[in-house]
């Protein structure tokens, strides 16, 4: 599967410093040192529907992580999946009387557009789950010689507790763990089960559904068996960071690293990332909901779509907020004195802002933290807070390249 075309990273003149992240497993700051390129794998979208704020929010923050890797000096492998074909775009295809194979194109295809809009760097890897399907079998069959996988009325499921370890992704409680995973998808419930937290991960043919061919009998892989398949295709059996939004903690990321550490003996990842979740309307954004603000929709307003990254960066990523209108509207104003401050060339002094901000960026992407101080160095410059006695006379380029490399933030 293609994914979108890759902008122009313009290189600094300077190193950033290497880059430390939340990692939810442990509950602390980890700094992952790769050796050779960085490897990211983004958990990616389910193309049932449009790009939301809450989408946005999640690739633009881990855009974030690529970005600062690449200041650091390292190069980046970023592998992105699609999930397209699953229950929820199944249903919704039904719903609205459109062939499932049609719609998973077209969302898709609008996802690329809203991440090339808002600047998100490409994944060198961008796989579909269907493309994926004999990867899957294989990787089914690994497990199941492992004596991890049993069979339930032909679904096939993995054993949670083939791995001693399950549960220190999330560290929910038992209880927790019942409730979110039958509120995200899981079947704790369902008689025969071995275990509760048991995941599927082939699911038998069923009738007006998609199937294919496998050892198994027909059917299609479950969700979380595909991610771990194919980070650990592309990436390797443990690689740097797995991200996505924070309602992936469990059972989604805990099950991929389950499944993984049961396939290859090893953690699948050194740090488990995760981005807030986004409210409109004083609810958590959601489809079910219908509380959504939509990226293309913006564009098709004609808004900035820098605009629309502005207000993404200015939260941090791993904080839970609520889109405000007003907020795109004063985004707009900030980035047209931005603009103004850039036309003047010259300006207050630009090798500090350079520092201050990649070392902002590789502290947990602290994106607000790196916009306050190039707001700091634009009032400098336009005169607000008094210009410094040596003006820079190549200031402005120098903050033009800083805002595209490490905020994505094209001026």
């Amino acid at each position: 599967m293609r994914a979108w075309s890759a902008p122009d990273v313009p290189v600094l003149p300077v190193s950033g410093p290497e880059v430390s992240i939340h990692d939810t497993a442990t509950g602390r700051r980890v700094t992952p040192l790769p050796e050779g390129p960085a490897r990211l794998y983004v958990c990616g979208i389910t193309p049932y529907d449009a790009t939301h704020m809450g989408h946005a929010a999640t690739y633009v923050a881990f855009d974030l992580l690529n970005r600062a890797w690449r200041a650091a000096g390292h190069d980046v492998t970023y592998v992105q999946n699609v999930t397209d074909v699953d229950d929820p775009l199944l249903e919704r295809a039904t719903k609205v009387n459109v062939d499932w194979v049609e719609l998973a194109e077209r969302e898709t295809e609008l996802f690329r557009q809203d991440m090339l809009a808002l600047r998100v760097l490409p994944p060198a890897h961008y796989i579909g789950a269907v493309e994926s399907i004999p990867l899957v079998i294989s990787y089914i069959e690994g497990l199941q010689a492992k004596g991890a996988v049993y069979e339930l009325e032909g679904d096939l499921y993995f054993r949670a507790a083939a791995d001693p370890a399950y549960g220190q992704v999330s560290h929910y409680s038992h209880d927790e763990m019942l409730a979110i995973f039958a509120e995200r998808g899981g079947d704790p419930e369902r008689p025969g089960k071995e275990n509760p937290f048991d995941s599927i991960v082939w699911l038998a043919e069923r009738p007006g559904e998609p199937s294919w061919e496998s050892p198994f009998g027909k059917g299609r892989p479950g969700w979380h068996i595909e991610c771990t398949a194919i980070a650990q295709q592309h990436l390797g059996d443990s690689f740097d960071v797995q991200a996505g939004g924070s309602d992936l903690v469990f059972p989604h990321h805990e099950m991929c690293a389950s499944t993984a550490a049961v396939a290859s003996g090893k953690p699948f990842a050194e740090a488990y990332a995760h981005a807030g979740m986004v409210a409109y309307d004083g609810e958590k954004m959601s489809k079910s909901k219908g509380n959504l603000v939509f990226v293309s929709q913006l564009r098709n307003s004609d808004v900035d779509p820098m605009a629309i990254r502005f207000v993404l960066l200015n939260h941090h990523y791993r904080s839970d907020w609520e889109w405000q209108d007003a907020d795109l509207f004063g985004a707009v104003d900030t980035l047209e004195r931005w603009r103004r401050a850039l036309s003047l060339g010259a300006g207050a002094p630009a090798a500090p802002v350079v520092d201050a901000v990649l070392a902002a960026m590789a502290d947990d992407l602290d994106a607000p933290a790196a916009i306050r101080i190039v707001d700091e160095w634009v009032n400098e410059t336009l005169g607000t807070a008094g210009l410094a006695d040596a003006s820079d006379p190549d200031a402005a380029h120098v903050i033009h390249r800083l805002l595209d490399a490490s905020l994505g933030l094209s001026l």
